[in-house]
């Protein structure tokens, strides 16, 4: 099991702000911490691949729960 090392509430909030939030806790982490993120924005499915791809870190999972979306994220270098 992956160990994580801080979790992300971005319920509520819509596009950008998951991925805006999720960019700058990442910068505070260590590289290789893992950070889980739940958010409900419909656009978060698309746009926090996109942005793993595109900032260098590894989606390690992305899973949905009561209507809430999980994602596992650990920081790249």
């Amino acid at each position: 099991m992956t160990e994580i090392t801080e979790t992300l509430d971005a319920l509520g909030l819509l596009c950008p702000l998951p991925v805006l939030k999720a960019r700058k806790r990442l910068k505070s982490l260590p590289d290789g911490a893992v950070l889980r993120m739940l958010a409900d924005d419909p656009a978060a499915i698309i746009d926090v691949p996109h942005f793993c791809t595109e900032a260098g870190h590894e989606l390690i999972s992305q899973s949905e729960d009561s209507g809430q979306q999980i994602y596992l994220i650990r920081k790249g270098s």
